[in-house]
């Protein structure tokens, strides 16, 4: 029996095969959004500052991530974005507080810019940390550069090899 498949369908099987796994990794990087606000309140040295000043505060005594971290996140709000909170799913709690990296795939961290309504999240895939920016509405706002940019989040993430493990800068002191 001689089976006669066209070039055409095996080409159209293939693609569809690939935006299956394409479209299977991204929903395992993301995960879901929702339900962030039931998220758990962490308390870390750069929260117990309650707010993020405006560029123009005098911030050189701070450590060098704060006054990165400052200079970044005032950026997107000259005046300064105000107050912020950093948010940890409630499975990841514990691995947050180990700072050990060891978190699971999809969104792990929130930091809440509340003033503005805008989330930086982290999540996880395969270990690595990846990056997003989103309205508290779930709109993903991430852009390919400046302070909303996925790369901006990296460089500082990762040049501060002391600070952050696996996209995890805070330290955790408490929970609110």
């Amino acid at each position: 029996m001689k089976i006669n498949v066209k070039p055409a369908k095996i080409l159209a099987v293939f693609i569809l095969f690939i935006l299956t796994i394409f479209h299977n990794v991204s929903f395992a990087e993301t995960g879901s959004i929702s339900g962030w606000q039931n998220w758990t309140p962490v308390i870390t040295p750069g929260v117990k500052m309650g707010y993020i000043p405006d560029c123009s505060a005098d911030v050189s005594h701070l450590p060098d991530i704060y006054q990165d971290m400052i200079a970044t996140y005032c950026s997107v709000k000259p005046e300064g974005p105000g107050k912020f909170r950093v948010l940890v799913k409630p499975s990841m709690i514990e691995s947050f507080k180990a700072k050990n990296g060891q978190f699971e795939d999809g969104y792990n961290l929130i930091l809440h810019l509340m003033d503005l309504k805008v989330l930086f999240v982290t999540s996880h895939l395969n270990g690595k940390p990846n990056y997003n920016v989103f309205l508290e509405d779930g709109t993903k706002i991430t852009k390919e550069a400046g302070p909303l940019s996925a790369k901006t989040c990296s460089e500082c993430h990762s040049g501060f090899k002391t600070f952050c493990i696996a996209g995890q800068c805070g330290k955790f002191l408490k929970s609110e």
